[in-house]
């Protein structure tokens, strides 16, 4: 016994030494973590057609370029366009102006031509330009710069170099030549490499200046500042408490409800703060509010992996099992809830950031590295420090909780009036997007994000404060705006601040201006004002939208397989979809606005109800196996739902609170972050819970009528 309380003893100290080290460094590297432009800004820098105007559909497509490009330095930087000749780049983490003009490059004419000055083709015949590593015939690595044409380049490239076999083609880039390969073989399936290049920082540079030369308009750049967040130091301040103050609950409400088991989960729970934080310097995560929800999510994992197996432990003491039997048993069937859950999860993290673009990444990768720490912290440090704890003498089945077998509750019974109130709640929300729609209007209250707005630079008497901003002059904003989305950042070194908001009329324009001279002496010619399009284009909308749907039938697919049972999976996806309709019904009918935090939310949404419904689906799998011919159908599904009802409770109600205090706290832009989260939260514990299992039941039945008095379990491909 001394020996075994020696050990624990030993381990609990590791583990809280480790808790303490990980702080230590934790809050040391959140210093290094990069912030987006909307909790701690960057550098915003404008360029200008040069020459005509071009064409909307020009700056469009130069636009959605300029966005993939800078996604290489910053998965969250924002592209839009100003006037009918411009386009802003605002790139969050940086304060220097000079260095991302240098790594960006600057944006102008791409031409290749034959040696005597004819053209062959133009930058936007070029769909890629790619550097890599190759082995040559020798055994070296040969740095090469891998171009892929557009339909329309690949016939011209492919006459010319027919006939210049031998020779070389100049690849002028603003009027100087920056490459000139010379053609081995005629290149006729629009794809070519050029070699020759000394390191892969040649290649990446070529690369570099071909894909940005590549535009549909040659631009020059016109300004550049470094500017402050867009929500407002006290809205990172007011966060950052609230998340702090929500997390003490939930190790609170893990201990009391949970006991020992549920401090070994603090403890973890503290480690896996420590570890994330960590990451996301060590990666360099760009850390946006979308990006924050991810991390909301992962945590909610974390705890669920906990709650699911503390669960289990419970139920094995309640069966009559030693204490370390339980902790040894309910682990292990755990195991399959926890990995299932957290790996369809992962996979739409993975094709979010693969298929997504701005926001929609900084969400997958926040998201994946939280869910890989999740099952990491629940599967190993959990454990580790509960048996720690175990052999310190914590042994009495008092310390962990008993769980005796509950009486079914007849969750089917209610199907039909679930189904009911499930339909009015989407038809409350579907009905008045369908009437505006008829009517003109926008199905949705479009933010500036999405419709675009008025960018208004006012350049103040004295230095303006974060603060001061924050306080002062956003509440004379919004009384003229109407709306709380009102952004503003402070140019660093100057006087100037940028206040965007929703597009506003000639008369509202006169009155902020008016209203900015009367509440702060500003004189009102200083003040100008330029209509900017939204930071996430329809091209970002659409890659969300197909990342989401790809997303979608992967995550069906491993339920397919994992499950052996497609109405699993359909029953998932069909919970899945109806959580997201009532959510954006919410949107509809109360004319929250929507703008990239609604993608954030959606997602997190969808990550969030798949997780629940895994883990009933997980004990239905567990007793149809167990139960064989005993039992009927219904009473499976029933019992299943009613011993993972207080797992599905106690989860939603530990992320809930957290969302909860970040809206109590938070500032106007926080609280209509948090408002729709909570809603989902609600949304997917009572779909889980109330929808999936009765979903999966009747199409069972409709497949098997036999199945609705006996259960064929081997049949039904378990």
């Amino acid at each position: 016994m001394k020996n075994n309380r020696g050990k624990g003893l030993a381990g609990l100290l590791i583990a809280l030494c480790a808790v303490a080290l990980f702080g230590f460094f934790g809050y040391d590297s959140a210093d290094d973590i990069k912030l987006g432009l909307d909790l701690d800004g960057g550098v915003s820098i404008t360029y200008q057609a040069v020459g005509e105007t071009p064409t909307a559909e020009q700056m469009s497509d130069t636009r959605y370029k300029l966005q993939k490009r800078v996604e290489a330095y910053s998965t969250e930087a924002e592209v839009y366009l100003e006037g009918a000749d411009r386009i802003n780049i605002d790139i969050p983490g940086v304060n220097d102006a000079n260095a991302i003009l240098e790594a960006l490059g600057k944006p102008g004419s791409l031409i290749f031509m034959d040696m005597q000055g004819n053209t062959i083709l133009t930058g936007d015949q070029v769909e890629s330009a790619e550097a890599g590593i190759v082995d040559s015939q020798t055994g070296n690595k040969e740095y090469v710069v891998s171009l892929r044409f557009k339909p329309d380049g690949q016939q011209a490239f492919a006459d010319a170099t027919s006939q210049m076999i031998g020779q070389q083609i100049a690849i002028v880039y603003d009027g100087e030549i920056i490459s000139a390969p010379q053609v081995k073989e005629a290149i006729t399936g629009g794809e070519c490499t050029i070699d020759g290049m000394a390191s892969f920082e040649e290649a990446e540079t070529l690369a570099s200046t071909i894909r940005i030369g590549s535009l549909s308009v040659e631009l020059q750049e016109m300004r550049s500042n470094v500017v402050g967040a867009k929500l407002g130091q006290q809205a990172i301040a007011s966060s950052l408490k609230a998340g702090a103050i929500g997390f003490g609950i939930v190790i609170v409400f893990m201990i009391i409800v949970y006991l020992i088991p549920g401090l070994a989960a603090s403890i973890a729970l503290g480690l896996y703060v420590g570890l994330i934080v960590i990451l996301l310097a060590a990666f360099e995560v760009t850390l946006t509010l979308p990006g924050i929800a991810g991390i909301i999510l992962s945590i909610g994992m974390a705890v669920d992996a906990n709650v699911i197996i503390f669960t289990r432990i419970k139920e094995e003491i309640g069966a009559g099992k030693t204490v370390q039997s339980a902790i040894k048993t309910g682990f292990a069937k755990a195991l399959s809830a926890i990995v299932d859950g957290n790996v369809t999860t992962l996979i739409a993290a993975v094709v979010l950031y693969w298929r997504g673009s701005g926001t929609v990444k900084g969400f997958a990768t926040t998201l994946a590295l939280g869910i890989v720490l999740s099952m990491f912290t629940a599967l190993f440090i959990t454990k580790f420090i509960l048996n720690c704890l175990y052999n310190l003498g914590f042994e009495d089945p008092k310390f962990y909780g008993i769980r005796k077998e509950k009486k079914a509750v007849n969750f089917l019974g209610i199907k039909n009036i679930c189904f009911a109130l499930s339909a009015l709640a989407i038809l409350a929300g579907v009905v008045p997007m369908g009437m505006r729609v008829a009517s003109g209007e926008s199905a949705l209250n479009y933010s500036m994000e999405f419709r675009g707005g008025t960018s208004t630079n006012v350049t103040f008497n004295e230095d303006m404060s974060l603060e001061d901003i924050s306080s002062k002059v956003v509440p004379v904003v919004e009384k003229i705006t109407g709306e709380a989305e009102t952004q503003t950042q402070k140019v660093a070194g100057t006087n100037e601040v940028i206040i965007k908001t929703r597009t506003l009329s000639v008369a509202e324009r006169e009155a902020l201006n008016q209203a900015m001279a009367d509440n702060f002496g500003v004189e009102t010619e200083k003040i100008t004002a330029e209509s900017i399009s939204g930071a996430i284009s329809n091209e970002m909308k659409n890659d969300a939208v197909v990342a989401v749907v790809i997303a979608t039938i992967c995550m069906l697919v491993y339920i397919w397989f994992r499950f052996k049972n497609i109405r699993f999976a359909t029953s998932a996806v069909l919970a899945l979809c109806h959580d997201v309709l009532v959510v954006a019904a919410c949107y509809s009918l109360f004319k929250w606005s929507v703008g990239s935090t609604f993608i954030a939310c959606m997602l997190t949404i969808v990550g969030y109800s798949i997780n629940a419904t895994i883990v009933i689906f997980d004990r239905i799998r567990e007793n149809l196996k167990l139960f064989g011919n005993r039992k009927d159908l219904a009473e499976v599904v029933n019992l299943s739902i009613t011993q993972t009802f207080t797992r599905s409770i106690n989860t939603s109600l530990t992320t809930f609170i957290m969302v909860f205090v970040l809206f109590i706290m938070g500032v106007s832009s926080i609280r209509e972050f948090a408002l729709p989260l909570m809603v989902g939260i609600v949304c997917g514990t009572y779909s889980s819970v109330c929808l999936t299992g009765a979903l999966w039941y009747m199409m069972t039945v409709k497949k098997n009528p036999e199945k609705q008095t006996k259960n064929q379990g081997k049949k039904n491909g378990i």
